[in-house]
């Protein structure tokens, strides 16, 4: 493993990522707030980065997939850090709080540590949705572009690395190429999100914050009520519940309609997306109809937008559903399960895995009464190979067992069920709020330092779907080929 390798690609992300962030410095000259000591932590961490690359200018860059998932994890490390310590200089909390929150923004749980987000300054505020907006498409895919003006050949494998499709499909020869097409494209639907909220009443700031908070699935608002803040203004409500369902698509469906090419829409994940979302919508507006006494439109209008937050992981509230009766709670849970497509900005299980599994358990059920009969699973007309169907089920395992852990650990810090489960749930799945303690209208604050660090790794495995994190713990990788 060539280790210089991996300090030259994170010192690259690491000088992209303080450039971006002189953003805040910007919003901090507009609203007149001090600006000085981000700009000089910005400074150092620039100047630390930037020596790292000139000492390794030279160096060939030659990545190999063991070096890629390790830069993976390390550069999710790394942004916790760099996250983190703005949060520290500027609203004095502890340094784990910090690092929380800074996973959560760059890794789009959206899970906040905040009591009073409308009391923070406007640089801060906008720190923490650029961190979601920075992690929404992946920080790698952005990486992959600037990684691939270098090394031509090499970065392939940090794509897949960290790209969260079950399939990578390129639509250009090359992959830097693809990854700068979906950046495109994710600021073109981002730049569209803000003039609508715009349109409909948000001032610029809001409107853009919320804008990056909902096309990166992220959910960090910067209302204290999220966009409950906003929940009588239905062009709004309207406009989030429309841009978090199509951020919640696969970008690549986004990209070939750019190409004049609606096949992408057509596929049985967005088919099957699109389904789940308007049942459990339907369901939960007659189910809130009868708890609240509102009209149809009223109730259809929060049950389309909360289910669209759940099931995207965006993890916006218009209201606090968790106050709703148990078949609410166990409706709004299903859409938790689903999450969105792969390859979109959301995070969770993934529609396409769902559909795999059920292909595969149907075929194994009529295995058992043709046990003679050669029985394949089809996606989209496409027989899906056994490193597919295997990859599906272990992925599920290694989810179902990361939810397991986390949910153990809280239930024996003392929490409640319902806490435990639905908070692992919304951590690993990178939703943001659970149910109970962590409900939408609460916050993870008052959990201990450990708790908050250890709920960061929880995040982050989430985020990076289980197989990049838990290669690392196989002996085989720390060995050569």
């Amino acid at each position: 493993m060539n280790y210089k390798n991996i300090a030259k690609i994170l010192s690259i992300i690491g000088v992209t990522v303080s450039i971006i962030f002189l953003l805040d410095v910007v919003v901090g000259l507009i609203y007149n707030e001090s600006y000085l000591k981000f700009l000089l932590y910005d400074g150092i961490f620039f100047v630390i980065n930037l020596s790292v690359w000139l000492f390794l200018k030279k160096h060939e860059l030659n990545l190999k997939i063991k070096e890629s998932i390790l830069v993976v994890n390390l550069l999710w490390l790394l942004l916790g850090v760099a996250g983190a310590l703005p949060l520290i200089i500027y609203t004095n909390i502890s340094y784990a709080s910090a690092f929380f929150e800074a996973i959560s923004g760059f890794t789009t749980t959206g899970a906040t540590v905040y009591t009073d987000i409308e009391s923070l300054p406007h640089m801060i505020l906008f720190h923490r949705s650029l961190m979601h907006w920075l992690g929404g498409l992946g920080v790698i895919v952005l990486g992959v572009g600037l990684l691939s003006m270098i090394n031509p050949t090499g970065s392939l494998s940090l794509f897949k690395a960290e790209s969260t499709g079950v399939q990578l499909e390129k639509l250009t020869p090359k992959i830097k190429d693809t990854a700068l097409s979906l950046w495109l494209v994710y600021l073109v639907l981002t730049f569209a999100d803000m003039l609508f909220l715009k349109f409909f009443g948000m001032d610029w700031f809001d409107a853009i914050n919320h804008a990056f908070s909902t096309l990166s699935t992220g959910g960090f608002s910067t209302k204290n009520n999220s966009m409950g803040y906003f929940a009588n203004q239905d062009g709004i409500i309207w406009t989030t519940t429309i841009f978090m369902m199509l951020a919640g698509i696969n970008f690549l469906a986004h990209l070939k309609l750019y190409h004049k090419d609606v096949s992408g829409y057509k596929s049985e994940e967005v088919r099957w997306y699109l389904l789940i979302f308007l049942a459990l919508s339907l369901a939960l507006s007659f189910v809130h109809m009868d708890i609240s006494g509102d009209s149809f439109y009223d109730a259809l209008k929060h049950s389309s937008f909360t289910i669209a937050s759940v099931m995207t992981t965006t993890g916006f509230a218009t209201i606090d559903y968790g106050s709703w009766s148990h078949l609410a709670i166990a409706i709004i849970f299903v859409g938790l399960l689903m999450g969105g497509n792969a390859g979109s900005t959301a995070g969770g299980i993934k529609i396409i895995r769902h559909v795999i599994i059920f292909k595969t358990l149907s075929s194994e059920l009529k295995r058992i009464l043709h046990p003679n009969t050669i029985i394949s699973v089809f996606v989209d007309g496409l027989k899906q190979k056994e490193r597919i169907l295997s990859s599906t089920f272990g992925f599920f395992v290694l989810f179902m067992i990361t939810v397991a852990v986390v949910t153990i650990y809280i239930y024996a810090r003392g929490y409640d069920a319902m806490s435990a489960v639905s908070g692992a749930f919304a951590l690993v799945g990178n939703v943001g709020p659970g149910f109970s303690l962590v409900g939408p209208a609460d916050n993870f604050s008052f959990f201990s330092d450990f708790d908050k660090l250890f709920f960061s790794v929880a995040m982050i495995v989430g985020r990076l779907e289980c197989y990049t994190v838990f290669v690392l713990l196989s002996s085989s990788f720390w060995k050569k080929f």
